[in-house]
């Protein structure tokens, strides 16, 4: 009895965790910065995704459209007008970069639904990247576009003058937060759902919860592909805001 009871605990045994492991591709040793992982291999499978889609599934450019260029147009057509609403039409120039950060997290996220697969937008060392670069890039348009009046967004002119110092001061702090909880965000998200697909699966071995579990997990999956979309757009659309703050410094 006690060895049944043993085997029993053991099998709830299981770390949800342990899928986000970054493990070397080739070999058993040490990660290094020039390590190929797995992280790159389903990174390179994004990028090719994304190319399979927008270049050669777009590529005959027919009147009746095919079902990769229908899917593709219908992705330009909704990061464009995201752009246009948001950020206004003089951003549009800024479309290339808007789109290829959709795009790749859309096709990240969505790959790392697959069986066996890893979820590379679940690491901050990713979306950190991204998000680094979108702020490093609205700001330094920022102060291009703008010159020192960039620095209006800082300054609540509509507040009392008494309040402004201390207002620059917090609006200069959320400012340099952005990047943190742009890539959080993203990050959390992906990695709590994954987490509780696989708490989900554990359960799936034990035969008197078996069917429950399958529900779950079923109904996970299903919210897990809303929420891949979801959260590449809501990444996206923090972009445009902020490219709109570079370009248009009032507060």
């Amino acid at each position: 009895m006690a060895t049944e009871a043993h085997g029993s605990e053991s099998s709830l045994v299981f770390h949800p965790m342990d899928q986000f492991k970054v493990t070397p591709l080739f070999g058993d040793g040490p990660v290094h910065w020039y390590t190929i992982t797995n992280v790159t291999l389903w990174m390179a499978l994004a990028v090719v995704g994304v190319i399979l889609l927008l270049v050669v599934g777009s590529r005959s450019r027919s009147i009746v459209p095919t079902k990769g260029q229908s899917v593709a147009e219908l992705t330009y057509g909704f990061v464009y007008k995201m752009i246009e609403d948001v950020t206004g039409k003089d951003a549009v120039k800024y479309f290339p970069y808007v789109m290829t950060l959709f795009i790749f997290i859309v096709f990240s996220n969505m790959l790392g639904l697959l069986p066996l697969s890893f979820t590379t937008t679940s690491h901050i060392a990713v979306t950190g990247v991204l998000a680094l670069l979108v702020f490093v890039f609205v700001t330094v348009l920022g102060f291009v576009k703008n010159g020192s009046k960039f620095l209006a967004l800082f300054w609540v002119s509509s507040a009392p003058m008494a309040v402004r110092p201390l207002l620059a001061v917090i609006e200069l702090i959320s400012y340099f937060v952005r990047p943190v909880s742009h890539s959080i965000r993203l990050a959390g998200n992906m990695m709590a759902g994954h987490a509780v697909i696989k708490v989900f699966a554990g359960f799936a071995a034990i035969a008197a919860i078996s069917p429950v579990s399958i529900l779950a997990i079923t109904a996970m999956y299903g919210l897990e592909i809303l929420v891949a979309f979801i959260q590449a757009y809501v990444f996206t659309i923090l972009t445009c805001v902020y490219l709109k703050d570079a370009l248009h410094p009032v507060h």
